[in-house]
This record gives structure tokens, C-alpha cells and sequence, in this order.
């Protein structure tokens, strides 16, 4: 029997007008972001293109609809999680959510259960909260999914780093789950100033956070979660660094800033790779790509990583890949990679 793969996307709500056929054909999931928790109940309200979802449904019925809620900085989580009712509440509107839309499931992205670090609520109860409000989820969806005689899908996206699993109980979480989205990009940037690979394969020599794509998928293994629910994430845009000293190609370098977000890459495309001052060098330790121009570090996702990455989802078994966002990639040439790693 031939093997499917994942090939997951998330888009954001603006940008589903800008899916072509072509690119639906190649997806076997759509994460459409965000819905948000407004006083404890899912709302789409600020989504302004959730009636493109019918025509695209009819034209690709294989392709799963997946409603994403959360997204680094949105809330709401902590709270409704905190009780019985709450939980309850929350689940029932994505009931709502579901039987007013033609989506196949909920994605929750919560980012993340006992952190505050987005200015949104936390506390350590969130840690067993978040298995009750999945399980609630579950039961929620079973139910309704045994109605229609279906099974409706819930997922999440997880932190990919030690810290979400030491503030979640992923061995009784991925029960309640059909599978798991590692976030495996934005690894570094955001609070280092030391530069390099924020969505690599593997951890080079010579690299001080030892955190990559392997390390993570082993990290969840460890905790508990099965090789065949683990997807793992390829990054469309870029991050980076400035005043970086001219050594090493600037690989592993104290900059003068934090690796904020890049260049998305049909920008990259157009006016970086190779472009401009800057040179495209391949870590093969990595299987990461990168640019500098004698001054300036940049880390993203190519063809060749991420035909690296599709081969390690298969050689390990893994459920398949997604990729943050849709929009950052007008060259259409990212997706194409992942469509014909996957299934070749």
C-alpha cells in the first residue's frame, strides 16, 4: 500500500484568496489562521474569508479544512482551560464552528500552556489543563463526528523546544490528538544574538544551542508522542541577524542584533539569494542553507532543506511536514519541493 504523507499548510485568512489550484492539489491539509478565544469561546468573527472554504472544499473534497486557533500572543487559553465549564464552553463552539463551515477538524495553538512569555495568561495548572481541554476536545468531536458518521480531526502545533514539553504532558496529550505539528523553525532569533539556523535539520558542530529538527522529533519521542503523529515544520520566510562579524560566513557569530523576521522568500527569490552582496553557503552538517553579505546573516528554508527534511519524515518514519505560511512564498516553488519529496 503506497504511503501518504502529510503535507500540511497554514494560511493566513488573508491570504486564502491567493490559493491556487494547483498549489490545493498539492496539500493534503489547510490550516487556516487564526481563530481566536474571545471570553472563552472560539471566535472567527475577525476572518473575513471563511466563505472561500465552500469552494474549495467542492473542488478538492480530499483536502482537510483545518480551522487553527491561537498563534504566538493570542490568549485566552490559560483561563478557559481552568474549569470544567470553561473547557465545556470552548468546546462547544468549535462544535458550532465546525457545523457552520465545511472544516474537518481544530488545530490549537496555543503558544504556550504554562508560558506568559506573549503577554497572554499562564499558570503552572495549565500543564494538566491543557490534557483536560484536548480530551474535552476529542470527546466533543467524536461525538459529533458519530453523528455524521465521520471522524473530525484535532491537532495542535507544538513549541520545539524543551520548554513545551516540560510545561505539557505530551504522553497523555498525543492520545486525544490525530497528530502533532512541530513549530521546528524560529529555533533561534527571537531571543539570541548569537546567529544561525532557525529551522535546520540537525544541530552542526560549533553550535552553542544544540536545538534542531532531529533534536526536537527525538525530544518527542522521549516524552511520549508516537514517530507516526510527529509532522514537523519547514519555515516560507526567513530570519535575521545584523553587524555580524565578517568570520565563518557569519555562521555562529555574536551580532549586534536579535535574529528578527526576514526577508519571506519570494523576497529572498527576488532580491537575496545570491543577490545584492549576499551569497547563498550550504551547512551540510545542517542541511540548512544561508546568505551573508559581509554584515547581515540570514537563515531560511530552501528546496534542498527541504528536500532533506521530507526524506528524514520518511527514513524515520514520521507523519509528513508543514509549513508556516502560504502567503510568504509567491514563487510557489517551496510547496512544489515538499509535493515531490513527499511522493516520490
Amino acid at each position: 500500500m503506497e504511503h501518504h504523507y502529510i503535507a500540511a499548510g497554514y494560511v493566513v485568512d488573508d491570504k486564502l484568496p491567493e490559493l491556487t489550484t494547483e498549489d490545493l492539489g498539492k496539500l493534503t491539509h489547510l490550516n487556516v489562521a487564526f481563530g481566536h478565544v474571545v471570553e472563552g469561546v472560539i471566535s472567527v468573527d475577525h476572518l473575513n474569508n471563511l466563505d472561500l472554504l465552500e469552494n474549495i472544499k467542492r473542488n478538492h473534497p480530499d483536502l482537510r479544512l483545518i480551522l487553527s486557533v491561537g498563534g504566538w500572543s493570542a490568549g485566552g487559553f490559560s483561563e478557559a482551560a481552568s474549569s470544567e465549564k470553561g473547557r465545556g464552553d470552548m468546546a462547544a463552539s468549535a462544535v458550532q464552528i465546525l457545523t457552520s463551515y465545511p472544516l474537518d477538524g481544530i488545530d490549537l495553538d496555543w503558544e504556550y500552556p504554562c508560558y506568559g512569555e506573549a503577554g497572554i495568561a499562564a499558570s503552572p495548572e495549565d500543564k494538566h489543563n491543557f490534557t483536560l481541554l484536548l480530551k474535552t476536545f476529542r470527546q466533543a468531536l467524536d461525538h459529533l463526528g458519530d453523528q455524521e458518521g465521520r471522524h473530525y480531526l484535532l491537532t495542535i502545533a507544538a513549541g520545539a523546544d524543551q520548554y513545551y514539553v516540560d510545561g505539557t504532558e505530551m504522553a497523555e496529550v498525543q492520545k486525544y490528538l490525530d497528530f502533532i505539528q512541530l513549530m521546528t523553525y524560529d529555533m533561534r532569533g527571537g531571543f539570541q544574538i548569537l546567529t544561525g539556523h532557525h529551522t535546520n535539520l540537525y544541530t552542526p558542530s560549533g553550535d552553542l544551542f544544540r536545538i534542531s529538527t532531529d533534536f526536537s522529533v527525538n525530544m518527542f519521542i522521549r516524552a511520549g508522542v508516537p514517530r507516526e503523529k510527529i509532522v514537523i515544520g519547514v519555515a516560507f520566510y526567513s530570519r535575521i541577524w545584523h553587524e555580524v562579524p565578517d568570520r565563518s560566513n557569519g555562521l555562529h557569530q555574536m551580532a549586534g542584533s536579535t535574529g528578527g523576521y526576514g526577508p519571506d522568500y519570494t523576497q529572498l527569490e527576488a532580491e537575496y539569494i545570491n543577490k545584492n552582496g549576499y551569497v547563498r553557503y550550504w551547512d551540510a552538517e545542517a542541511c540548512a542553507p544561508y546568505l551573508f553579505n559581509g554584515t547581515s546573516f540570514i537563515s531560511y528554508d530552501d528546496e534542498e532543506s527541504i528536500r532533506h527534511k521530507c526524506e528524514y519524515v520518511k527514513s524515520n518514519n514520521l507523519a509528513g511536514v508543514m509549513f508556516w505560511e502560504y502567503g510568504c512564498d509567491r514563487t510557489h516553488r517551496l510547496l512544489d519541493a515538499i509535493h515531490r519529496s513527499l511522493n516520490v
